[in-house]
């Protein structure tokens, strides 16, 4: 089973390939000692997990198809490199929390706190699959979906860090240090039984220092990764 989307890739035929409400009921909520554990295994894992968005009585949903894992205080790219501040405290624990930034004066970007307290390892998302709401994220993104948008057209709705935080209305304020380990949020992560064939492994992408370390994964061939497709 793939991501990736049909050749006929009409937002008709994508949409029969979406989860219904009852299955993201029942979802598994992915628990704290997930998140528990380094980075580069939870970003590896994450892949094929949904993120899961309540507006409202409506639920908004995709599917984790790229991620990038960041290494505390080894890492010269990670915002924890520094240490302990105001502005990254949530990747010092606990596990699970959700930690955004505002980058390039334009954009949010949502990551997830991993390990033990006071490590500062994290996991950002860069690119999802809509599979529940797409009218709704695309809407959220200032996109008018017609029947027969393409699936290029279609990954302007999440294949990036910035674009799929727009689409779940993700912000620091609304969102920063909420737990993503509980259904009493209005953000969480899930696993509904989705198996992975392959995944694609690639230096970082978008920052200067690092850049040559391969903590950059993603399901291979999927139309919604962020950049070319990764094959």
């Amino acid at each position: 089973m793939t991501c990736a989307m049909p050749h006929t890739d009409t937002v008709r035929r994508a949409r029969l390939e979406q989860l219904t409400q009852a299955q993201l009921s029942r979802a598994k909520i992915l628990p704290r000692d997930f998140f528990n554990r380094d980075a580069i295994t939870v970003a590896r894992e994450l892949l094929g997990k949904l993120l899961i968005r309540r507006e409202a009585r409506q639920l908004l949903a995709g599917r984790i198809i790229e991620d990038e894992a960041y290494l505390g205080a080894e890492d010269p790219a990670a915002h924890a490199y520094s240490g302990r501040t105001p502005r990254n405290f949530v990747l010092f624990g606990p596990p699970g929390r959700a930690y955004v930034y505002f980058i390039y004066g334009n954009h949010y970007c949502l990551n997830v706190s991993c390990m033990p307290e006071g490590d500062g390892e994290c996991v950002l998302f860069r690119a999802m699959q809509p599979v529940f709401g797409t009218d709704a994220m695309a809407r959220a993104r200032g996109l008018e979906l017609a029947a027969s948008a393409t699936a290029a057209q279609l990954r302007l709705i999440s294949s990036g860090p910035g674009r799929m935080s727009q689409a779940l209305g993700i912000t620091r304020q609304r969102d920063n240090n909420k737990d993503l380990t509980s259904r009493a949020s209005d953000l969480w992560l899930a696993d509904d039984g989705f198996v992975l064939e392959r995944i694609v492994t690639t230096p970082r992408i978008g920052i200067t220092k690092a850049v040559d370390r391969p903590l950059r994964f993603a399901i291979a061939g999927n139309a919604y990764v962020s950049g070319r497709k990764l094959e």
